[in-house]
């Protein structure tokens, strides 16, 4: 059987078995071997081939695509080669080897002698092995009594046995009622099972969805669709409440999810109509958090469903959205349901043929789900600028206290049909309304990009900065500074005023005015400002290594001291990791001492620091790998 070796490991099907993975050994082909334990001992075989298929070979019960059990193998082998460690062949007399190839090389001939005049021969598969053929060989000189009473004592001794003659038979019999009971109570018993897992540890409680996985396909593949949505629906409602109490890193989702991509082959083969379908994914979409219906999209984008059919669906989500009581409050947990059945419905509008219901069905919904930005983009599409402005400025008003995200969206959207409408000095408008409600170097950059296009920078400019010092902006709630000429034009729509970030805002900003000084290469200027920031007593190391970097050519010593009392800081810690971090910032200095001719005093330093920290031996030994790294230098 040979697949994409990445489609598997992307399913990441098999990574909670790694740790149950045995005997891990290569065939001088490179073949993969090894025992893998689950709900039995399983002998297992992986061959990659050069594209990165692979055939695999496992004595577990699992029939359709590769097993976790591979899976596992094949990780377990990655994590070898990571940490460097060979993968030992596979002995002559290992138990493993017997189980995967035969007892011995007569057993080879005589399957090539068993073949050799046969128009039947099997296909060379890695499920056809040795043993095997000599297990039919044998099975085939029984009698009918004899095998009755071998299959009858296995049955007995094994359940696995047992329950799989049981279920094959009600499948070939047409008994499926009975097969959907028992893996109905299959499916509420995995479900009823704790789930947690410590990879750390190799430990936990991972229910195993294995069988119900190939019982699903079994009926799928027997034309039974109906049996496998219905059991598909049990398996949404509990494994979706199981996930959601789940501590397993997903490994259950995972399995629940491959068992749901069955169901979701078999549901356009099933009774229901075309539509409904279409509104079973839909309905449980709605409601999937856990990406358990990966498979759900590529479904309604089948082509078997008809303009005709996403009609039906179209008129069916909007009877549901009308009906649906509209939010008491504009919060997300409030709007949130009505949110996603309102975009369900957006998309169902495009196959429907209904595109032109969008706009209104928007327009219908923009106060209850502040769907604004969808609405303005929607009207941008349709070429209708006028009206998207005006829903920009509704929209960003309405929003602007309770939502910022979205007014800042709206906001953006203004400022872009400004750009395409070449209205430069409104551009600069937005973007200074964006500096001064968050200074920062980066609004500050896109401040002056835009401002040098209105032609009206160096007095941007000099507002921009006063503010930073000061606090005053050139305008207040619109209205231009009495004391200051703004060359800018009010935008069309003014920020609240924020009290609560205000009320942290600092001034002057002297870290935000370092920032600008360095990207503006005025190095005295960060000298200046930095050594006033001292003064403050206010703030953090990030701001010490981006002025020391700065101007470690132009000012050494004010770096060398930054540096230094960096380094002082850290061996304080007494932390060997502390020590290591230290080095980094010796060794900054050791650059700047040597770039001016005073690398006498970066020995002095270490001399110092040996005398003062002698009894810190992981320092000492950190200092002693600087001056070797110095002296091979």
């Amino acid at each position: 059987m040979m697949k994409g070796l990445n489609t598997i490991l992307r399913k990441n099907r098999g990574k909670g078995y790694v740790q149950r993975v045995d005997q891990l050994s290569c065939a001088d082909d490179n073949t993969l071997v090894a025992w893998v334990t689950g709900s039995g001992r399983y002998a297992t075989l992986v061959r990659i081939g050069d594209e990165g298929d692979f055939e695999e070979f496992c004595s577990c019960p699992y029939n359709w695509g590769p097993c976790k059990h591979a899976v596992a193998v094949i990780l377990a082998a990655a994590e070898q080669i990571k940490e460097k460690k060979a993968i030992p062949l596979i002995d002559k007399d290992d138990d493993l080897r017997d189980a995967l190839y035969g007892d011995s090389e007569e057993e080879e001939d005589w399957i090539e002698d068993e073949w050799e005049d046969s128009n039947t021969v099997p296909a060379s598969t890695p499920r056809q092995t040795k043993a095997q053929a000599q297990v039919a060989k044998t099975l085939a000189e029984k009698s009918r009594d004899e095998l009755l009473d071998l299959l009858t004592d296995l049955s007995g001794r094994f359940p696995e046995v047992r329950r799989h003659i049981v279920e094959t038979e009600q499948l070939i019999g047409g008994q499926v009622d009975k097969l959907v009971r028992t893996l109905r109570s299959e499916i509420q018993e995995l479900a009823a099972e704790p789930v947690w897992y410590n990879p750390w540890k190799g430990e936990g409680n991972l229910p195993d969805y294995t069988h119900l996985e190939e019982q699903l396909q079994a009926l799928a593949d027997r034309g039974h669709a109906d049996a496998v949505l219905q059991l598909g629906s049990e398996l949404w409602t509990r494994g979706t409440a199981q996930v959601e109490q789940s501590d397993d890193e997903g490994e259950t989702a995972i399995s629940i999810a491959a068992c749901l991509d069955i169901v979701m082959a078999a549901l356009p083969r099933s009774s229901l109509s075309p539509p409904e379908q279409l509104l079973w994914v839909i309905d449980r979409s709605l409601e999937d958090e856990f990406s358990l219906l990966a498979s759900a999209d590529k479904l309604l984008k089948r082509r078997t469903y008809s303009e005709a059919h996403w009609r039906i669906v179209a008129e069916t989500l909007e009877n549901r959205l009308e009906s649906l009581k509209k939010p008491r409050t504009t919060s997300f947990s409030d709007r949130y349901r009505r949110e996603k059945l309102l975009n369900r419905l957006l998309d169902a509008y495009g196959p429907a043929g209904w595109k032109d219901r969008i706009i209104p069905r928007l327009e219908a919904e923009v106060d209850a789900c502040l769907c604004y930005t969808q609405f303005v983009d929607a009207l941008l599409a349709a070429g209708e600028q006028k009206r998207a402005r005006h829903w920009c400025i509704q929209g960003y008003t309405r929003t602007a206290g309770d939502s910022p995200g979205i007014a800042g969206a709206l906001q953006e959207r203004l400022r872009t049909m400004a750009e395409k409408e070449r209205h430069h000095d409104l551009v600069a408008a937005y973007r200074a309304q964006n500096f001064f409600n968050d200074p920062s170097n980066k609004t500050y950059t896109e401040l002056k990009r835009a401002a040098e296009k209105a032609k009206c920078w160096p007095t941007v400019r000099t507002a921009a900065l006063q503010y930073l010092e000061t606090g005053q902006s050139p305008v207040s709630n619109g209205q231009k500074s009495k004391t200051r000429a703004w060359p800018l034009p009010s935008p069309e729509v003014e920020p609240p005023s924020n009290k609560q970030r205000n009320g942290f805002q600092r001034f002057p900003d002297l870290p935000t005015l370092i920032d600008i000084a360095i990207t503006e290469k005025r190095l005295d200027d960060v000298v200046d400002l930095y050594q006033r920031l001292r003064k403050t007593q206010r703030w953090g190391r990030g701001t010490d290594e981006t002025v020391a970097k700065a101007v470690a050519h132009t000012h050494p010593d004010l770096s060398l001291n930054i540096w230094r009392n960096i380094v002082d800081s850290l061996i304080a810690e007494v932390k060997p990791k502390s020590y290591e971090e230290a080095a980094v910032y010796l060794r900054l200095m050791e650059k700047t001492y040597k770039r001016n001719h005073r690398h006498s005093e970066w020995l002095s330093l270490l001399e110092e620091l040996r005398r003062t920290h002698k009894a810190k031996r992981r320092l000492i030994g950190v200092i002693d790998i600087l001056v070797k790294k110095k002296l091979v230098d």
